[in-house]
């Protein structure tokens, strides 16, 4: 008798299962966090302390910032509570915290500039007051600055003339200010720099002055060094800019790639040690290690620190949480580590990690929805590409065996994002209708290495085709998919490469574009300050290379799809614009061609209400079931 999916993971409880976590501090003797509920479409501010969860936001308010469109850190810690960007008006409020845990007072606002939006934001005890980038509007095109915020609301200009700015902290004594900045054409992982500006002093630029290198995430310890991630030596590991302190950094990325401000992977501990996170060919490891500079004859391993001579350190780390696969949001007190973390067979969890012995304990979330029968776990997916290449991913089996299944091919967006084995409630949603699924890090994905991120250079809508169909003919060589129901969807970026794919890959069956990219150059022309370069990076000039854009546009090249297309857009979305969805389904239904179309009048860019994320994978579970 065959079980029905529906009974045991719909629609709707995917969707539900899409809630998740960020932005979490170590403070006031518990932890805060931001978790984003999909059946609210809202992201709540919550504090626990001695295991008691209060949400400290009321009705009306959501923890969100919009820098960069793509937003990231929208909250700190304050001397007695939390600061916060609202979502609706992107102004920075304040909230104290009780005796009780819970809200002392209803939420404060500290800025009014109602042309500005906030991010990335840090409170500076030395000053009494938050550091924040700015992102102006006034006047039309986007300016973007280092703002000092009083908490209450004097506001002063800090650093400004740089295009782009990221992660400024600052010492223990309020003294010393450090920072990223990048300038247009460049993107916050092909090359940035690092700056630093003393009191009376003028800014020195520390590092990155070239284009060789991406630094990201600048920190200070407890001892006023600064510390950062380069990239220079071809991974992004942490590196002491102050003095010879340095440590064993393995040949792995130590962070994704900087979409969203406020990201912390790593964390400079007292007594020389560190917590860090790197992904292991796309899996994430959680481990503290030491970071001194140590004479331990035959073993130890010498590294290059940060524009310095190379130094002899220990080789020593002790791995944490082995049964979790991703981390985010590293945090710690006296007694605890703290961060989001996911896993294979579990929803996204606020762990606390003791230091002592490594136990652990589930803050919030950590849910197993599903039981072990049921579930498909995510299998380590390499085949060769190119010339001595190779390109990577996750491959999940459907629950039930039996006959070669159809495949479903997953494309992040980005396109140098990444996709990570864990827990999806989207894939568990087609395994267990009987579909593979291939999570595809095409080259140019981050999370293996600078020059596998940079590999899209001119190559955008070329190399991620490539890498499909070596997927699609490896998998079904090895007899693990039926080769001729093979599907290609993705969303934003991810769009742009199925579409492309549907082109140039007839053995596809159909394919889905999610708010994705079919006219490069109109999107060049309307999309937000921060990716309005992009383009010219992954494709090329638009003059000069004004061929290769014709041979990869979409739009243009719509004859060529013979697959039915199913396309997704949300109506409000800055980032790419309805009119790229609705052109692309024009040009196909004036060919006659099927095509579905489903808007969604109160989405930006990327899903966040459950029931619009429910009926889309409804829709789309249809879709392909009628071409099976």
């Amino acid at each position: 008798m065959r079980t029905d999916p529906d009974a045991i993971w719909s629609a709707e409880q995917a969707a539900a299962a899409s809630a998740d976590f960020a932005e979490l501090h170590a403070a006031h003797g518990g932890v805060l966090w931001v978790a984003f509920d999909p059946q609210l479409a809202r992201c709540g501010l919550f504090f626990c302390r001695n295991g008691v969860v209060c949400e400290l936001t009321p009705p009306g308010f959501s923890v969100r910032s919009r820098v960069y469109e793509y937003g990231g850190g929208a909250c700190c810690a304050t001397e007695h509570g939390v600061a916060f960007v609202n979502e609706r008006d992107q102004q920075v409020y304040r909230i104290d915290i009780g005796l009780d845990g819970g809200a002392y007072g209803a939420p404060y606002l500290i800025t009014s500039h109602s042309h500005c939006r906030y991010g990335d934001l840090s409170f500076v005890p030395a000053w009494q007051a938050l550091l924040a980038v700015e992102e102006s509007h006034e006047g039309g095109a986007a300016v973007h600055r280092l703002v000092r915020i009083g908490l209450n609301g004097k506001r002063e200009v800090l650093v400004e003339g740089a295009d782009f700015y990221a992660a400024p902290v600052a010492d223990p004594t309020g003294q010393r200010l450090a920072w990223i900045e990048w300038d247009r054409p460049h993107q916050p992982w092909i090359a940035t720099r690092l700056c630093q500006r003393e009191s009376g002093e003028r800014t020195r630029v520390l590092a990155g002055q070239g284009s060789d290198q991406a630094l990201q995430q600048p920190r200070f310890d407890a001892r006023g060094r600064l510390w950062v991630l380069s990239d220079k030596a071809g991974w992004w590991q942490p590196c002491c800019v102050d003095g010879d302190t340095t440590l064993h950094a393995e040949p792995y990325d130590h962070a994704p790639a900087p979409w969203q401000l406020g990201g912390r992977t790593y964390l400079p501990l007292e007594n020389g040690e560190l917590l860090l996170t790197r992904f292991e060919q796309g899996k994430g490891v959680l481990v503290g290690c030491a970071a001194r500079t140590s004479d331990l004859g035959d073993n130890t391993i010498v590294e290059h620190s940060l524009g310095g001579p190379a130094t002899p350190y220990p080789k020593a780390e002790r791995l944490l949480a082995e049964g979790f696969t991703r981390f985010r949001s590293l945090a710690a007190d006296n007694e605890h580590f703290y961060c989001i973390a996911a896993a294979p067979d579990r929803l996204p969890a606020v762990l606390a990690i003791r230091r002592s012995d490594g136990a652990l304990q589930m803050l919030a979330g950590g849910e197993q929805p599903l039981a072990e029968a049921q579930l498909s776990r995510p299998q380590p997916f390499s085949c060769g590409v190119g010339e001595g290449e190779r390109s990577h991913g996750f491959f999940y089996s459907p629950a039930s065996t039996g006959e070669r299944p159809p495949l479903l091919i997953f494309l992040h967006g980005g396109p140098t994002s990444a996709s990570y084995p864990v827990f999806d409630p989207r894939i568990a949603f087609w395994t267990l209708r009987g579909f593979a699924v291939l999570d595809l890090n095409y080259r140019g994905s981050s999370g293996y290495g600078r020059a596998y991120r940079l590999r899209l250079a001119d190559q955008w809508g070329e190399l991620e085709v490539e890498d499909i169909r070596a997927a699609i003919d490896a998998l079904a060589g090895d007899g693990r998919i039926d080769a001729q129901r093979v599907f290609v969807r993705g969303g934003s970026a991810g769009g742009f490469s199925a579409l492309r794919a549907l082109a140039e890959l007839p053995q596809l069956r159909g394919g889905a574009s999610l708010y994705g990219v079919s006219d490069p150059l109109a999107l060049r022309r309307l999309t937000h300050k921060f990716e309005a370069d992009y383009l010219d990076w992954l494709i090329g000039d638009p003059e000069q290379d004004a061929e290769r854009y014709r041979d990869r546009t979409p739009l243009l090249q719509a004859e060529r799809i013979k697959a039915p297309v199913i396309f997704f857009q949300g109506a409000l979305d800055a980032v790419v614009v309805p009119s790229q969805t609705e052109s692309m389904i024009e040009a196909l239904r004036q060919r006659g061609f099927p095509v579905e179309y489903h808007l969604f009048a109160e989405e930006r860019h990327g899903f966040r209400q459950a029931t619009n994320l429910a009926e889309a994978l409804r829709a789309e579970h249809a879709f392909y079931q009628r071409l099976s």
